[in-house]
């Protein structure tokens, strides 16, 4: 049964707003000692290894962290986030931590684990600020899923199922950045798998399975987040352990936990109903 140990938003740096930033080294240790003891086949890290500050900054904090992550005994896989993107390239970042930071899969066994990693830089113009796919991010994904002859885990930075960002600090008043504008087109890629699938996400700072369609979407809280904790860092990882029951468990201050039968993941929902009140008026105009 493989498994798989995720962190989030370690956001390796100077404390901003709630995130406790200065202490990320320090939990990510703590994270390394749990993998080194545990039983977890690969790491994934989903993004936000640093809060941003400057080009040469950020890079200098880019390098702490990665040499952090490089003391955990299992391979890690690496995805960008939007403020490993602020100042710094993709190809910046492949070369500290030395991988490359395109889309890939990851061979699992019964199971396989896709790594979407599609553009994270956040575009900011006059009438707002939001993510936008780059070319080429869509097709590799909609190519990867209808080829997949097996189970499969979909890791992202930016969440994939749209849910609501009601009382989230960061993202109740900026919910745009909370998803990809592309969302429709994302999720009818996601609709057409037929194998069953579950996606996993930080970004959003919160502990939270939504389900989309069949489709279980789980983000991760941040390592280094306190809006949630009373002030205190998280402390969160989660192990996500694959097999005909998908089972997820958070750890750190605010445990959460759910499982689910892999096979449910592919059963796609009937589409929505219609508005009803528009169908009223049609019926009412119809009658006249």
């Amino acid at each position: 049964m493989p498994k798989i140990a995720f962190v989030a938003d370690v956001h390796h740096g100077r404390d901003v707003m709630t995130k406790k930033s200065s202490q990320g080294l320090r939990l990510l240790a703590d994270f390394a000692a749990f993998v080194a003891t545990g039983d977890a086949d690969i790491v994934v890290d989903l993004g936000d290894r640093i809060s941003d500050e400057n080009h040469d900054r950020d890079l200098v904090l880019e390098r702490e962290v990665a040499d952090a992550f490089r003391t955990i005994p299992r391979p890690v896989h690496h995805i960008n986030g939007n403020h490993d993107r602020d100042f710094i390239s993709v190809a910046e970042n492949e070369a500290i931590l030395g991988q490359t930071l395109g889309h890939e899969l990851v061979d699992l066994g019964d199971w396989q684990l896709i790594l979407w990693r599609a553009d994270t830089h956040i575009h900011r113009r006059p009438e707002g600020s939001s993510f936008q796919l780059a070319e080429g991010d869509l097709d590799w994904l909609a190519a990867s899923l209808t080829a997949a002859g097996k189970p499969s885990v979909l890791a992202t930075h930016v969440p994939l199922s749209g849910q609501s960002q009601r009382s989230n600090y960061y993202f109740h008043n900026n919910a745009g950045i909370a998803s990809y504008p592309e969302l429709d087109a994302i999720q009818a890629v996601l609709r057409a798998a037929r194998a069953p699938l579950v996606c996993v996400s930080g970004h959003v700072h919160w502990n939270s399975v939504v389900t989309v369609d069949g489709i279980p979407h789980i983000t991760l809280q941040s390592l280094t987040e306190s809006c949630t904790t009373d002030g205190e860092p998280a402390e969160a990882w989660g192990v996500l352990e694959l097999g005909d029951i998908i089972r997820w468990t958070a750890h750190g201050r605010q445990h959460f936990a759910f499982e689910t039968d892999a096979a449910s993941t592919m059963q796609r929902w009937k589409e929505p109903h219609g508005n009803f009140h528009e169908m009223r008026l049609k019926a009412v105009q119809a009658a006249g």
